[in-house]
């Protein structure tokens, strides 16, 4: 019997009754296929109804007579289980209630296991997967003899626990080692990547790829034994001098945690905790590495920085509702769209929509432009297939679904257009009202622009209410975010189509309102300009670029300038200062590297030189910096590490309370989302106002005033005002509520 308590546990409000969850087939004797359909659920989450239904089915088998194979499917070949129960990850807090969860996971899977060496008969099991088999999902699937995977775009497997804060604890970091060895399961599990099927056989992770339509088929035939599906063997020297040799082990561990603390500067320890298990795990009975799973995922459980990544993901999961409509219901799929200019930005996201399935037309004045996109396009594509992350009609496909014009020729059939051209009024009226005049009134027309009103950019168009910002970040193909810009006429149907669009291109979306910067350009720059005011007043380029990584930002500040651009960043402080007044007054301190011709790397130089930098090695100064843009005092290098690191975060805060007093975006939980997908901020924190709360509004209050009466900031003038303390803030200090509810 397997020992299952599930009092205490975390039960959905919608769970089904008992053994709802589970279906048993027998398509003949001795086989039985064992279906995950939760019906609460539209696709499979290890949550307890199911862990219960489960258990009582594995119960059952365990003693029955006669049984040769048992197949564990989901409802179709391209739906097995999404993983453990998130929202329940998310909402417990006590570690004995945890490690308990745990244990039943583990106690459940290993029924499985155990089936495979019964005394009264060995029992073949065959995980028959597709679709997406992350986290439990997959260790469900390690538990059985053999994996077979259908061959499908959407099949993708791996261990992602580490994304969210914990480890694989159902036996993810005990059975993975055992089938691929201790080297490769510590690159998967710190990475935490989901694989393609033929890229996870390629690694071991899986026996087999398959047809879709013969998935249960043939893993019926490996669990009777009439089909052979050798799983790939261990070498002597990878088996014993590596995964059971404890100098082995002791190496592997100590080299792995060094490079996740280099990589994470120590915010995230569940990557440590998981190179701890899984360096040992060979070395230990299986019974002895499930436990020290068990006691390290109860651990990081309860901490904050897994709370606040599993915060992450859900806001990002709650951002997939942008692109479907109120009832639920989906917009019919875009065949047929445009992008108009073929410049970095505007190339990228023609490749981008052309690689989802989006027959694309490309325009541009110039044909030199054009071609360098299609030669990008095609060079982007051509190593993806070379790394195997695309089939080689989706490599053609793709190529054939981009196509280029010098003209306004052959955009009438176009269902939504993107136009990427110069940050000018003037242009953006004259391109989409050229293509206005020859497109269907239903057209949806899309603005890149990032410091433009989409209300100024549609007023003398046909139809304003189809015009709405689809805010890209440069490079297009790897930002997540995409800034869903909502003008005052703009229809929500369009707003969703454009969501919808986003979601498929494989970014998150964010709906916000249409004020100058949007939401993260906007906090950007207090945060930007404070980091240039530090360095006026002493603080080395040096210190304020560490100060920021280590605060969990992905770069410092003027790093970030550098890759952005002097000069583009500094349009965006003149707009942000015309819109919002004094407290965006841009320090122009640096203006003589801009009239240098200093602008960052795309120049060679900025605040750093890039020019001479080689792979790998830390960027030097540029040495030109001390003598265009000298620092004024030396009054900034006295300040302590903390106080730096306020002054720069806090003047991004007190701004993003601004912007959700203004209701900037729907909800907190978009604005902190776009804090993390757009500008780095810190993911272990959560978003800017997960870091508020986990602050207090009162202290945030004080913090602000002490660094509002400071003399550094006094002596400023005008500019002083971003350290004001908003109204908003005021009122939750003094009613002790949270920003995030």
């Amino acid at each position: 019997m397997i020992d299952i308590d599930i009092k205490g546990l975390p039960m959905p409000a919608d769970a089904p009754k008992p053994g709802a969850c589970i279906e048993l087939e027998r398509p003949e004797a001795g086989l039985v296929i064992l279906r995950l359909v939760p019906p609460h659920r539209t696709l499979a989450v290890f949550d307890l109804p199911l862990m219960r239904d489960l258990a009582v089915a594995l119960d059952a088998l365990s003693e029955e007579e006669g049984l040769k194979g048992l197949v564990i499917a989901g409802r179709t070949a391209d739906s097995f289980a999404a993983g453990a129960d998130i929202e329940a990850i998310g909402s417990v807090t006590d570690v004995e209630l945890v490690g308990r969860t745990v244990r039943m996971g583990q106690a459940v899977f290993e029924s499985i296991h155990k089936l495979s060496t019964r005394r009264k008969g060995r029992v073949r099991t065959v995980a028959a997967v597709g679709g997406p088999v992350p986290g439990g999902a997959f260790e469900i699937s390690l538990a059985c003899s053999r994996i077979i995977a259908a061959d499908l775009p959407s099949t993708k497997l791996g261990l992602p626990e580490t994304q969210l804060g914990i480890l694989p604890a159902w036996g993810g970091c005990t059975r993975l080692p055992r089938r691929i060895g201790v080297p490769g399961s510590l690159d998967a599990i710190l990475a935490g990547k989901l694989l393609p099927a033929k890229a996870a056989l390629k690694r071991g992770w899986i026996d087999r790829v398959v047809p879709a339509e013969r998935l249960i088929e043939l893993a019926s035939e490996i669990a009777m034994g009439r089909l052979k599906s050798k799983r790939r063997p261990r070498s002597f020297v990878g088996k014993w001098l590596v995964d059971r040799n404890p100098l082995a082990a002791m190496i592997l561990e100590k080299g792995a945690i060094k490079q996740v603390e280099a990589k994470t500067k120590g915010h995230y320890p569940a990557p440590v905790e998981a190179a701890k298990v899984v360096a040992w795990s060979c070395l230990r009975s299986r019974a002895k590495s499930l436990e020290a799973e068990a006691v390290a995922a109860s651990e990081l459980a309860v901490g904050s920085i897994c709370k606040s990544l599993v915060g992450v993901f859900q806001m990002m999961e709650g951002a997939k509702k942008l692109g479907k409509s109120e009832d639920g219901e989906a917009p019919t799929r875009l065949s047929h769209g445009a992008v108009l200019g073929a410049g970095v930005m505007g190339g990228a996201i023609a490749s981008l929509m052309a690689e989802k399935g989006v027959a694309t037309r490309l325009f541009d004045i110039s044909p030199e432009g054009l071609d360098a996109a299609v030669i990008k396009h095609r060079k982007d594509l051509a190593k993806k297939k070379k790394r195997r992350r695309i089939e080689r009609h989706q490599h053609d496909g793709a190529i054939d679904r981009l196509t280029t014009s010098s003209e306004l020729i052959g955009f009438q059939g176009s269902e939504l257009v993107i136009e990427a051209v110069a940050e000018r009024l003037d242009v953006k009226h004259d391109v989409l009202g050229k293509l206005a005049a020859i497109c269907s009134e239903d057209t949806i027309l899309a603005t890149n622009t990032s410091s433009l009103s989409v209300d100024d950019i549609a007023a003398p168009l046909p139809n304003p209410e189809r015009v709405v910002g689809m805010h890209f970040f440069n490079p297009v193909k790897m930002m997540p975010l995409v800034e869903i810009v909502r003008g005052s006429r703009t229809s929500d149907e369009v707003v969703t189509k454009t969501a919808a669009l986003a979601i498929r291109m494989g970014k998150t979306p964010v709906v916000v309102k249409d004020v100058a910067g949007f939401l993260v350009n906007r906090l950007l720059g207090p945060y930007l300009d404070e980091a240039i005011r530090l360095y006026t007043a002493g603080v080395s380029p040096e210190r304020l670029d560490r100060l920021a990584e280590d605060f969990g930002m992905p770069m410092g500040p003027l790093r970030l300038l550098d890759e952005v651009g002097l000069d583009i960043a500094g349009h965006a402080a003149l707009s942000l200062h015309s819109a919002y007044g004094d407290r965006m007054a841009p320090c122009t301190a640096i203006r003589p590297l801009l009239d240098a011709g200093c602008l960052g790397k795309k120049t060679g130089r900025g605040f750093y030189e890039h020019e001479k930098a080689t792979k790998g090695a830390a960027l030097a100064l540029n040495p030109k910096l001390s003598s265009l843009a000298p620092a004024a005092s030396t009054e900034g290098a006295e300040l302590p590490d903390s106080v730096i690191v306020d002054h720069m975060t806090f003047a991004m805060l007190a701004e993003g309370l601004r912007a959700l007093e203004e209701n900037v975006t729907r909800s907190p939980d978009e604005l902190d989302l776009a804090t993390v997908f757009g500008m780095g901020f810190a993911p272990f924190r959560g978003g800017l106002l997960r870091w508020a709360d986990s602050l207090g509004a009162n202290e945030v209050v004080k913090r602000l005033g002490s660094i509002r009466a400071s003399k550094l900031v006094q002596a400023r003038g005008a500019s002083a005002a971003r350290f004001d303390t908003p109204e908003l803030l005021s009122l939750y200090a003094k009613e002790g509520r949270k920003f995030r509810p």
